[in-house]
């Protein structure tokens, strides 16, 4: 079944790229995906996540993305294995037992103090360090901005998580579903100047959550090497003169 969701990423013909290397064959359909995750964040996810981060003190806040985070720790491992990045798996079960002891289940980050720096990977990660291309830019329900080996990735991710395979009762069996979802709300929240701009403040928030998206993903997985890091609060639409179809990026 993997090898065949693989075999489906489709590999970028130059012909149909956009300027500065954007793959986007589907881009109607992602649009129109985009425009109802826009109603979703209007109606129902900013209202919500500004009220939360009003309400929750920063302190609290900080404890729920510690305990998302420290919850997913052991995905992070088995990817770094699935890598052959032992470095990373180390970190990865170092974090988890410090900050489950010492960190009060999770809800502390003595980890960081202590000097080990914080680790994120996936499935998506694991299959760019395989060999296989990025695929197409897609735009998921509820999830935003991805390509087609990340949308595979985050399926993989689900079964790769010990915490699904525990026969916990209800509601610890829970307690990684609620910690991510409230992570993120808390997120969106604090950094809601921030979203707001891409998504409300420019031009085309279509086209710029793309490139923004894209060109971080490359440089998370590249390093330097890679496309240059676009700066979230600059609007590259600004200019009412400027095609908001084209990437304002490329030479």
């Amino acid at each position: 079944m993997l090898v065949a969701l693989l075999a489906a990423c489709t590999t970028p013909d130059p012909n149909t790229q956009l300027p500065g290397g954007v793959f986007d064959p589907n881009e109607e359909t992602n649009r129109r995906i985009h425009a109802f995750n826009l109603g979703v964040d209007r109606a129902l996810f900013r209202p919500t996540s500004v009220g939360f981060a009003k309400v929750v003190p920063d302190p609290m806040q900080d404890s729920i993305s510690y305990f998302a985070d420290n919850l997913k720790m052991p995905g992070h491992f088995v990817n770094a294995v699935l890598q052959w990045d032992w470095k990373t798996a180390g970190q990865a079960t170092a974090r988890f037992l410090i900050n489950s002891t010492v960190g009060f289940a999770g809800l502390a980050d003595p980890a960081t103090e202590f000097g080990l720096p914080a680790v994120d990977t996936g499935f998506g990660e694991t299959l760019h360090v395989w060999g296989f291309p990025a695929g197409a830019y897609v735009e998921l329900p509820f999830f935003g901005p991805s390509t087609e080996r990340d949308t595979i990735g985050i399926g993989v991710d689900l079964f790769l998580n010990p915490w699904s395979y525990l026969s916990l009762p209800s509601p610890y069996n829970r307690y990684s579903l609620y910690s991510e979802i409230l992570s993120r709300v808390s997120d969106r929240g604090r950094y809601s100047a921030t979203v707001d701009s891409i998504l409300y403040g420019s031009a085309d928030s279509y086209a710029q959550a793309r490139l923004i998206y894209l060109q971080n993903r490359r440089f998370e997985l590249e390093g330097a090497g890679s496309d240059s890091y676009v700066d979230p609060y600059e609007d590259p639409f600004a200019d009412a003169s400027l095609d908001p179809y084209e990437d304002p990026y490329a030479e």
